[in-house]
């Protein structure tokens, strides 16, 4: 089962998507990944957020990026948005993500940073998985070396 939805706006995206698995994959988290775009593909993309087992959804999105507040439009399980630089050096995705109404928060990180996406997830899996935490805490002491 997985604990990680990841869903790409399109498969322009696919490389961020990829540093995401890696780092899912070096922890041991499942995880499954999508294209839906938030505009052209609205119902499927409703159907894959309300049929995942998921716990965290991490939404890989340039332009506009829509995808990160659609999604959290349909769930209450975090969504970390993953802005792409398209156009104007990914500003415009990265304040598309981070400027969602009141109620409905999505976590941002940097442009194009999957991996943060990834570990971000695994923190907030972390918090109820103790050999998940326990893993973490190891690449954060390494990390210090």
């Amino acid at each position: 089962m997985q604990k990680v939805q990841i869903i790409l706006g399109s498969s322009s995206d696919e490389k961020i998507a990829q540093d995401c698995q890696k780092v899912l994959q070096a922890f041991g988290v499942e995880c499954k990944t999508d294209i839906a775009s938030a505009h052209r593909n609205p119902e499927k993309l409703e159907g894959i957020v309300q049929n995942s087992s998921a716990s965290v959804f991490i939404a890989i999105a340039g332009l506009s990026a829509a995808l990160p507040g659609a999604i959290a439009s349909h769930t209450i399980k975090p969504v970390i948005g993953v802005p792409v630089n398209v156009k104007l050096d990914g500003l415009d995705a990265l304040l598309s993500v981070m400027q969602l109404p009141s109620g409905i928060p999505v976590a941002a990180v940097g442009i194009d940073n999957g991996k943060n996406a990834a570990l971000l997830a695994v923190e907030i899996l972390a918090l109820s998985d103790a050999k998940l935490a326990n893993k973490l805490a190891d690449y954060r002491a390494k990390m210090k070396r």
